[in-house]
């Protein structure tokens, strides 16, 4: 069965919390990682660098350096609370629906733009598979599928 997340955060939860209590010590949510991250939650969708620059320039009042941006995001990934889509060169928020070692695909609309995250136990083993038998050790497994999204598809029909 394939679990899906719509990007559609529960705002209860608490992302620095998570980050608090897992990275290294020094390697803590600072107020810049954290408005990094809000800006990603709040979006539900994928945003790349350089609008994220304009973001936080426009919610903290100053231009923060590309490097400082970048810096954040890395972070962000590494921790697991922000996924990479490559195919877009930008950055989402996580849906949390899946442990930080669990293959992710993301089925990104062509049409809209919209992005579902999902994961199974199926698509887990067959990765595992494909590269057990190649002896090779995955650090980061996610796989992006473009297409088109129920809504989109239907729209087409009409």
């Amino acid at each position: 069965m394939m679990r899906r997340t719509r990007h559609d955060h529960d705002d209860d939860h608490d992302h620095a919390q998570d980050a608090a209590g897992g990275p290294a010590p020094g390697r803590r949510l600072t107020p810049g990682r954290k408005a990094v991250l809000d800006i990603l939650e709040q979006a539900r969708r994928p945003i790349g660098a350089y609008e994220m620059i304009d973001l936080l320039a426009a919610s903290v009042g100053r231009r923060p350096a590309p490097t400082q941006v970048y810096r954040a995001l890395d972070f962000l990934v590494e921790q697991g609370l922000v996924h990479r889509l490559a195919s877009r060169n930008a950055f989402l928020a996580c849906g949390h629906s899946h442990e930080a070692s669990e293959p992710v695909a993301f089925l990104i609309c062509d049409g809209c733009g919209h992005v579902d995250e999902a994961t199974s136990p199926a698509l887990a083993a067959d990765v595992a598979d494909v590269a057990d038998k190649l002896g090779f050790a995955p650090r980061a497994q996610i796989i992006e599928i473009a297409g088109r999204c129920a809504d989109c598809a239907t729209k087409d029909v009409a």
